[in-house]
């Protein structure tokens, strides 16, 4: 039981800033983007987009926490935190290819998803394992 500690608090917190992000996006969209230094207008089909995305991460963040909880969520709770971390980490890397370099808070936020997406992985599989053992 001592093994799943750390997957388990590591999920609540992945669980929290995905909702935490999913919440700025999807209530306060033009103002959580301008605290990254992105200008939002009024432009209703760009407003929808970022409210879209921010609602996807509000229940993503929410079943991500829930597997912390439930234990025999927490392996496919801990898949789920490196597909969207790694889903949005390995994006921006592209993007930095094919539009440049963006402002240096971006490029902490990749580097933070990228590695919270493969520590994710790694305990992944880590509690496949451990399950198998069992």
């Amino acid at each position: 039981m001592k093994q799943f500690f750390f997957p388990r608090f590591f999920l609540v917190l992945a669980g929290l800033i995905g909702f935490s992000v999913g919440v700025g996006q999807l209530f306060f969209p033009i103002a959580f983007e301008a605290s990254s230094g992105i200008l939002l207008d009024t432009d209703i089909n760009l407003l929808s987009e970022f409210r879209s995305a921010g609602g996807s991460l509000v229940l993503l963040g929410i079943v991500i926490v829930s597997g912390a909880f439930i234990r025999p969520l927490v392996k496919y709770a801990l898949f789920l935190v490196s597909v969207l971390y790694l889903g949005y980490g390995l994006a921006r890397v592209y993007a930095f290819v094919v539009d440049g370099i963006p402002n240096e808070l971006f490029i902490v936020v990749t580097s933070a998803e990228v590695i919270i997406g493969f520590a994710a992985l790694l305990m992944f599989y880590g509690v496949r394992k451990a399950e198998r053992n069992t």
